[in-house]
């Protein structure tokens, strides 16, 4: 279904409305202005505009109120009060234009005037919670429920139970899905009262106390309560759905519009009246995703079929079929006009056959399948149309008309003469005969009318399987498996019609088990406890019903008991039944007289007197399928309708499977004897043209049939063999073809023996009785009553298994009006449902009750230590807290607490918690700065110790020195003069010379300097022979060669020149030296073309040294490992959009690289050879990329990623299953149509209102909120479209990835205060002026870490933590990953850009585990308290006991996302390795034309075909390189995308899960369309 462009009355048009302000004032009461009116303006406005046009005086205070209809009570509007809301509720012919006299107006008087009648007091007090009045009584209670309701105000609390009071009107912006997240998480009672906020409370305490709850509805037929349930349901499913989105919860919303369409009608007292009651349960994992739902049916009211009260209506479904049925299904179901049909007459019809067919494909039912139920549902409306004659002479019955027979005959697949045999004749079959009687002319309608409704039953009975069937989950039968539920039970509403029968008997009998459930919890037990633990109380009187449900319900002498007694005696009727029950509670005060003539009783219920019509009880009491109907239905040709009549399911179910396995058993057998005639036809004469389209045409006729094949085998018979083939060829076909959009053929939860049995035994409470023939039977089926008190017990027992939530719905007026308050009707339901005793107990009551072991274990740190389980104990705790006494009472073996006491006691031991962690972390500092202290002092004294020793040494080393040269230079002056100077030398200073004796060298000590090496050399050589002399075992030193001193202007050109132009890939050698590099490494990299650039440039050097040198050395194997390493980090920038990157960080990071990998000290001599050559291939690269033309335009990066608009909203196609209205022009969106909503802020609008939008996602960034420059500042704040990572984590990021990544414990570690304190403060105000090298490494990993930690709104949003939570906690690791990524990508769009910039950046450091020590669970520990934070802040209970859920979250997020640049990173070295081997073929190529022009002497003489042939493979290998290049690119691009892998299901588009191709076995929750 296409996104809806808007629906529904009332629709505006504009973003604004005229309205007609009236003014009732002395001067001139029939004034008025017209105002232009937007959604925004308040009533407060719209007062000071009506003041300015009509000129009154300012300086007066007015109002304004609403009209609505001559004579009805005026409603006064609040300052806050949006105007336009109350004006889209009017009728939509008074929303354009609204004159007095229509009814619908607006009037501003004077507020100091006397209104007078039943205006509004403005004055008046507003309760959310009737607790809170002053004095309880049912006038208080009326009055404040009377405001409240004119005031749109239709919830209302009595302490934890909600009130709802029906407006008989849809009520725009009360349901849309920003108020299920309004409600989501908070407190009952801190919002405006809400049915939403019922149902998140209810799901927090299951999840909380790991209990089962149930919220019960009670309330009259038309006070509300199927839409009430409605709105359960949606809520609930709509928390689940943030959490995990599993497809089943459009499974379950679209249940509601199925079985109200079959199973409510229009009524006296509804519109939408259930005429079922159905309890449905939502089975939960642990973590609060549903995996499951069943829903259980109780006392469908059949006789509804046949026969009406006036005004009333059939069932839906009927009024849907026939006026939204094609032409096409008109034809196919044989439908008449309504006013043909008997059962139909003179009744108004509703459109919503188009959203019932939505509602059936959600749930899983075929296009076949729902053709099969039309047809049903047809036959059934003409069964009322056959008619009975007979003859006066020969008393033969004859059926007819013929064409209603032909037809039934037609849709039921029977054949006409056993249809007619059916409908006049009775069997009765014994053990030895089989007699045939002809029924007489009143019975033969009565089998008619039985006929129809026990078909209508059956067909019910069996959507309501195969729905359970779609919502089933096969862990439901698995007992090891831990299962909780919420159960939402809407039972039919207590009913007094003009004619009440036996459906009202059973259906206000269920209201009195109800009522007095209510009061057995609100009540009994409560005050039970109360009085059992000997505390002050006074006991609250209420109404005991448990009489009434004796009287109905006793085993003998039961109305019940009664019934099935006169139901099994052959002779009795409706008039004897009466007698007997006058005979038996004659005296019973419950029991009233009638005063009409007419067979019927009174009985007093907890509601009032209720007069019964005896007539059809017994007959309707044993209401089955009779066994001429069940053989009829059973003859069909339609296996369909077998189903329907099937006593066993399990049964049929098998016989289905043994039937399907013979049929293709036989398919194998034929397809054998084709390939065997195939094979020996192979040399025979092809097929003509003709006989291919006709082949082809045949099979694409059984594909179409295939895709609705069902699989429940209930079809098998209706198809040819051919169909079963194509089984196995289709599914072939899209095995292979695995990236299609199509549906699977094969559903994945496909329906057992097991599951059939499971689901049968949900439901075998309430099925509809089958009577077969069978010659021994001895037992009839159990009659109506039985079956269903029994079904009503075992309800009973399940919801007191659980928690209860009570819901009251309350009836406005008898009339249906829209907006009307009928004080009377609503003060009669007040006192009926107990309504002021149960404000009076709710306010007078404890709402916190603990034991003493529960109390002391809950407040132990409150407690003095050692306190025993004793109440001295704990009063003396109360009493020193100063707690009223009045807010709690202490039991005998209970402490009783009102919720103002509860919630004082939960804040002070928050408090007393916080202060022992402070005190623990306190202490663990102290601990830890005296290990730092005693550390530092040890080394501290080592370091003394070493200093001293070595100071003594060097002074001792320093005196030996001293005497040698005094000793020379004492023995050089009397040799001087002796000593002839044999060894004359030319060399001149600062030239290489020898030195043979002490005499050169102490002149040269004089001629040279003391800086030069020569003087250093001689001193060296005089020290060595003074030692010599000293130790004489040393050996000679006979000459030494002096350091190589030579100025620069020695230099040679051309050895430099020359050691430039080497060829990088020659082989490394120890005569590697460093080059001076005429480029200077000072560049910047701006554009990410150039890192590209540099990594081919790259890859080719590393490809040429790997085919030139087959054995490396140790240093070119460094060289090669530490290219290649340092080629994946550059691949790892690509994403960057305006990257900053110096060449001389770029080295650095491949020094550390190269450090890293030489390990050893053997190795490390290895390090500056490498680091020398690969600067003098990064220098070569950058002087080719100076001489570039860096004018050309960077190309566009298309990611295919989220886009940043202006206005930050994310928006998703969402189906609405409740009606809702668009946020932006306030028309309807009805049920099963789809809108667009924003999964941030929930804001809902059609595709049309996109448009219109002019408001920021609420959700996404919030200036207000104080912080710094750069920290502790929301993420939106520092990104934009340019910049979507904020500078500082981009700059500390990049440091840390180029410099960091092999330092061990590289985030576990924490750096210097004083340097990260002296860092932040520069990070502050500039973040690119700091230099980051001059800081330890731990000093800015730290300073991450603090960026992270003071966000005001963590990177994973507070708003998303529990969803987080839940999602982690989810059993299989498949549905664990893929909800965690569906939560991320709820995210802000700066969060999302900064935590995929962050993720990244941890894979990159998890890669280096082995060098770092920091694996993805060390990182995830590290991290998860800086970007998946508690929101609440006053529990640190609850902080402590997510942590290993945090950390799970966000090591989950690493761990996959390492998985997946791996997978990457492999394919990229896979299209690498494809280039490689494309481009020297391309060589070869070039070289082998080459060599063949230059051999040919003639070109004249070339083979002109060969050369084009060349020139296309040559192309054909260029376009490969070039695609294998841009593939290789994009890879890396997409290497930190943190975006959701699409499974096979969730590429399904919407659409198509709702399509005609929909399986019951296989519910989809679509693919979501994302726009911006």
């Amino acid at each position: 279904m296409s996104t809806t462009e808007g629906a529904g009355p009332p629709e505006r048009d504009d973003e604004a409305r005229v309205v007609q302000i009236y003014t009732r004032l002395p001067q001139d009461t029939a004034t008025y202005c017209p105002l232009q009116v937007s959604a925004g303006d308040t009533a407060r406005a719209v007062i000071h505009n009506a003041v300015v046009t009509l000129g009154l005086d300012a300086c007066q205070t007015y109002s304004l109120l609403e009209v609505r209809r001559p004579g009805r009570e005026e409603r006064l509007l609040e300052a806050g009060d949006c105007p336009l809301e109350r004006v889209l509720l009017w009728p939509p012919g008074a929303q354009r234009w609204h004159p007095q006299s229509h009814g619908y107006y607006f009037v501003v008087q004077d507020q100091q005037a006397n209104n007078g009648g039943n205006q509004v007091e403005n004055n008046s007090k507003d309760y959310d919670d009737l607790c809170n009045l002053q004095t309880v009584t049912e006038e208080g209670i009326l009055e404040a429920l009377r405001q409240r309701f004119y005031r749109l105000k239709i919830y209302t609390y009595a302490s934890n139970i909600l009130i709802a009071i029906n407006p008989n009107t849809f009520l725009p912006l009360y349901y849309n899905p920003k108020y299920v997240k309004m409600y989501e998480n908070q407190p009952l009672g801190k919002l405006s009262p809400h049915i939403f906020a019922i149902a998140d409370v209810a799901l927090r305490a299951m999840l909380n106390r790991q209990v089962n709850q149930c919220i019960v509805l009670s309330g009259e037929s038309g006070s509300g309560k199927t839409e009430s349930s409605s709105y359960l349901i949606h809520c609930l499913t709509a928390l689940s759905q943030k959490t995990y989105s599993s497809g089943l919860e459009r499974t379950v919303l679209g249940a509601g519009p199925v079985l109200e369409a079959f199973g409510n009608a229009k009524t006296a007292k509804n519109n939408n009246s259930s005429r079922f009651g159905k309890f449905i349960q939502l089975n939960y994992l642990e973590s609060g995703v549903i995996r499951g739902a069943v829903i259980e049916k109780y006392l469908l009211e059949k006789f509804r079929l046949v026969s009406r009260d006036q005004g009333e209506r059939n069932y839906h479904v009927f009024y849907y079929l026939l006026v939204g049925a094609s032409k096409e299904e008109q034809e196919e179901f044989h439908l008449l006009k309504p006013q043909d049909y008997l059962y139909l007459k003179q009744e108004k019809l509703g459109h919503e056959y188009k959203r019932l067919h939505q509602a059936m494909e959600m749930v899983g039912f075929l296009a076949s399948t729902k053709k099969h139920i039309f047809s049903i549902l047809s036959a059934i409306l003409h069964l009322g149309n056959v008619t009975y004659t007979q003859s006066e002479d020969t008393h033969v019955l004859d059926v007819g008309p013929a064409e209603v027979l032909s037809t039934l005959s037609n849709l039921l697949k029977v054949k006409k003469e056993l249809l007619v045999k059916t409908l006049t004749e009775r069997r009765v079959v014994t053990a030895n005969t089989t007699s045939v009687s002809q029924y007489t002319l009143q019975e033969a309608s009565t089998v008619r009318d039985s006929m129809a409704k026990c078909l209508y039953s059956a067909l019910f009975d069996w959507i309501i399987l195969h729905i359970n069937h779609a919502m089933f989950n096969r862990r439901d039968m698995e007992e090891s498996v831990p299962c909780l539920s919420i159960g939402v039970l809407d039972m039919f509403g207590f009913e007094n019609l003009q004619t009440n029968s036996f459906e009202q008997l059973c259906i206000n009998y269920t209201n009195e088990k109800l009522q007095h459930y209510i009061n057995q919890h609100v009540f009994k037990l409560e005050q039970e406890d109360y009085v059992a633990e000997g505390i002050t109380w006074q006991t609250i009187d209420y109404t005991d019903n448990s009489g009434c449900i004796q009287l109905i319900s006793q085993k003998s002498t039961g109305l019940f008991a009664l019934l099935d007694k006169e139901s099994n005696v052959p002779r009795a009727t409706d008039e004897t039944l009466l007698d007997k029950l006058k005979q038996q509670h004659g005296d019973n005060h419950l029991v009233v007289p009638s005063s009409h003539a007419e067979p019927t009783f009174v009985i007093q219920h907890f509601a009032g007197k209720v007069e019964y019509h005896i007539k059809d009880f017994r007959q309707k009491n044993t209401e089955y399928m009779r066994p001429e109907v069940v053989s009829l239905l059973r003859s069909s040709e339609r296996a369909f309708v077998h189903h329907l009549v099937a006593s066993s399911p399990e049964a049929l179910f098998r016989w289905g499977v043994l039937r399907a396995t013979f049929r293709i058993l036989t398919v194998f057998k034929k397809l054998g004897r084709q390939r065997a005639e195939s094979i020996s036809a192979q040399r025979r004469s092809r097929k003509t043209l003709k006989e291919m389209k006709q082949h082809s045409s045949y099979l694409s006729d059984i594909y179409s049939n295939s895709l609705t094949l069902d699989f429940s085998f209930d079809r098998s018979d209706e198809h040819p063999l051919d169909v079963f083939e194509d089984i196995f060829v289709n599914y072939e076909k899209r095995k292979k073809n695995r990236g299609s959009r199509q549906k699977q053929l094969i559903p994945k939860n496909l329906m057992d023996l097991q599951s059939l049995r499971h689901i049968v035994g949900l439901a075998a409470h309430d099925r509809t009785s089958k009577f077969i023939f069978h010659p021994h039977r001895r037992t009839k089926p159990p009659t109506v009553g039985t079956q269903f008190q029994t079904s009503l017990g075992k309800l009973m027992e399940t919801i007191e298994k659980a928690e209860p939530f009570f819901i009251f719905c309350v009836r406005s007026n008898a009339e249906k009006k829209e907006l009307l308050f009928d004080e009377e009707l609503v003060l009669q339901q007040i006192k009926y449902q107990g309504i002021q005793q149960i404000v009076h107990i709710q306010k007078s009551g404890y709402s916190a009750k603990y034991t003493f072991k529960e109390f002391v274990e809950k407040f132990r740190m409150l407690l003095p230590k050692g306190a025993a389980l004793t109440p001295e104990h704990i009063t003396e705790l109360f009493e020193k807290m100063a707690l009223d006494k009045t807010n709690y009472q202490i039991g005998k073996t209970k402490v009783f607490l009102k919720e103002k006491g509860r919630q004082l006691l939960q804040d002070t031991r928050n408090k007393e918690v916080m202060r022992q962690i402070i005190i623990l972390q306190r202490w663990f500092r102290a601990c830890l700065l005296r290990l730092h202290f005693r550390q530092k002092k040890d080394a501290t004294m080592i370091i003394q110790r070493n200093w001293r020793e070595f100071y003594e040494n060097q002074n001792q080393a320093a005196t030996v020195i001293q005497t040698a040269w005094r000793s020379l230079l004492k023995k050089s002056k009397h040799q001087q003069e002796k000593e002839d100077d044999k060894n004359t030398s030319d060399t001149r200073p600062g030239r290489d010379r020898y030195i043979p004796n002490l005499h050169n060298c102490m002149s040269l000590l004089e001629e040279e300097s003391y800086s030069s090496p020569v003087f250093i050399t001689c001193l060296v050589y005089i020290l060595i022979c003074h030692v010599r002399l000293i130790m004489p075992h040393l050996p000679r030193l006979t000459a030494v060669t002096l350091a190589n001193y030579t100025p620069h202007s020695y230099h040679s050109p051309n050895q430099s020149s020359e050691m430039v132009r080497r060829n990088p890939t020659i082989r490394i050698s120890r005569a590697t030296r460093a080059l001076q590099c005429n480029t200077s490494l000072e560049r910047e990299i701006t554009d990410t073309n150039e890192l590209r650039n540099l990594d081919e440039f790259l890859g080719i050097q590393v490809n040429e040294l790997q085919s030139r040198i087959k054995d490396l050395s140790p240093t070119e194997s460094i060289f090669l490992t530490a290219t290649m390493q340092f080629r994946d980090t550059i691949k790892g920038m690509y994403s960057v959009q305006k990257p900053q990157i110096g060449y001389k960080d770029l080295m650095k990071g491949y020094h550390n690289k190269v450090n890293t990998l030489a390990g050893s000290k053997k190795k490390k001599t290895e390090v500056s050879l490498v680091v020398n050559l690969f600067q003098s291939v990064l220098d070569g690269f950058i002087r080719g990329e100076l001489k570039r033309v860096e004018s050309e335009p960077a190309k566009v990066n298309g990611r295919g990623k989220r886009t940043h608009v202006p206005l930050d909203h994310l928006f998703s196609t969402y189906q609405v299953n409740i009606m809702q209205s668009c946020d932006l022009c306030g028309s309807y969106i009805w049920g099963m149509e789809k809108a667009y909503m924003c999964s941030a802020c929930k804001l809902i609008c059609h595709k049309k209102c996109l448009s219109k939008i002019i408001t920021d996602c609420s959700t996404r960034c919030d200036d207000s909120i104080p912080g710094s420059l750069h920290f502790g500042v929301q993420v939106c704040v520092l990104t934009s479209k340019a910049v979507p990572v904020p500078k500082v984590v981009e700059l500390l990021l990049l440091y840390v990835e180029l410099n960091g990544l092999y330092t061990e414990g590289i985030y576990r570690k924490s750096g210097s205060t004083c340097r990260a304190r002296e860092l932040h403060q520069i990070l502050e105000t500039d973040p690119e002026r700091p230099c980051l090298d001059s800081y330890p490494i731990h000093t800015i990993t730290g300073l991450v870490k603090r960026w992270l930690r003071e966000l005001p709104d963590p990177l994973m949003t507070f708003a998303l933590y529990s969803d987080f939570l839940h999602a982690v906690e989810l059993p299989e690791k498949a549905e664990r990953i893929r909800a965690v990524y569906q939560k991320v990508d709820e995210l802000p769009l700066a969060n999302y850009n900064t935590l995929e910039r962050l993720i990244f950046h941890l894979v990159r450091v998890a890669k280096e585990e082995k060098h770092n020590k920091m694996s993805p669970s060390s990182l995830a520990i590290v991290f998860a308290p800086c970007i998946l934070r508690s929101p609440d802040v006053d529990d640190p209970f609850l902080g402590m006991k997510d942590v290993g859920k945090t950390t799970m979250c966000v090591e989950v997020l690493i761990s996959e996302q390492f998985r997946r640049y791996n997978e990457k990173m492999q394919n990229i070295q896979e299209l690498e390795y494809a280039e490689a081997l494309a481009v020297n073929q391309l060589k070869l190529r070039r070289q082998n034309t080459c060599l063949s022009s230059s051999l040919v002497e003639k070109p004249s003489q070339l083979d002109v075909p060969d050369q084009a042939n060349s020139d296309e493979i040559e192309r054909t290998l260029m376009e490969r390189i070039k695609s294998i290049k841009q593939e290789k690119v994009d890879l890396a691009c997409r290497l930190p995308d943190l975006e959701q892998e699409q499974s096979d299901n969730d590429n399904l588009d919407s659409s198509s899960s709702m399509s005609s191709e929909s399986t019951v076995f296989s519910p989809s929750s679509g693919f979501k369309e994302t726009t911006h």
